[in-house]
């Protein structure tokens, strides 16, 4: 049994799915369910999943399988079902013949799993969990209910992230204050290589690397800023940087 919202929330994933061959967003969720906040949608979605109505796929961003509809689906779309909602019994309509299960290109993940590059894609939607210091070292905000959208071709393979640059140390490698820094997660990184440092466990930096005897060295790209010197056990890798969006 589905509650109001629950069943609102199915029939307009799977119409808008038949329509554009994409999930929507959080905010057209949000919007046409007329919640306040996308943490309603969040809750909404564990709640079909616990009852079997759709399954997470690991690995992507916002990637969901439909595997049923309510059984009234056919009798329309619920009370207050988002506007357009296409009638029963028309073409890949929920009351129509064959339906099957269809992937939604667009998870909602838990953890810090980052988002694997569909190649057959054009576009990526890969979770922006908050800021990272490119000054003082700070630990970066994970907001789980942030996407944002970056074209496949300049992503490589393996798992990505992205992060906004709070700070000026590294402005002479042009990373600037407020960019958004794509990262590609991995625990190894070559000697130079732009990355995301984990320092005792709590604090998060965006530095080059720099691997000295007994040591490990994260460098600003900002003559005010000066390097630091850590012994290794207390770094750990946790990305790679592998580009750089702005806006103006």
């Amino acid at each position: 049994m589905l509650t109001r919202k629950q069943h609102e929330l199915l029939i307009f994933i799977h119409q808008h799915l038949t329509r554009h061959g994409v999930s929507p967003s959080f905010d057209e969720m949000k919007d046409a369910l007329d919640l306040k906040s996308k943490s309603g949608i969040h809750r909404l979605i564990t709640g079909l999943e616990e009852r079997g109505f759709i399954r997470r796929l690991p690995h992507r961003a916002r990637a969901l399988e439909v595997l049923r509809l309510p059984e009234n689906a056919d009798k329309g779309a619920a009370p207050d079902a988002p506007a357009g909602a296409a009638a029963a019994g028309a073409p890949g309509g929920p009351g129509g013949a064959g339906f099957a299960p269809k992937v939604i290109q667009g998870g909602f993940g838990g953890a810090l799993p980052g988002a694997s590059v569909a190649q057959e894609s054009e576009a990526l939607q890969l979770p922006l969990y908050g800021r990272i210091a490119a000054g003082t070292a700070i630990e970066a905000l994970r907001d789980e209910d942030n996407f944002i959208d970056v074209p496949a071709t300049i992503l490589g393979k393996g798992d990505h992230y992205a992060l906004e640059v709070d700070g000026d140390s590294m402005v002479e490698a042009g990373i600037l204050d407020g960019d958004t820094v794509l990262i590609q997660r991995t625990d190894t990184a070559e000697n130079g290589s732009i990355v995301v440092a984990l320092i005792d466990g709590r604090e998060v930096t965006l530095k080059r690397l720099r691997r000295k005897t007994g040591a490990i060295a994260l460098e600003p790209a900002n003559q005010h800023y000066e390097t630091r010197l850590f012994p290794p056990e207390r770094v750990k890798i946790q990305g790679r940087l592998v580009g750089l969006l702005r806006r103006y």
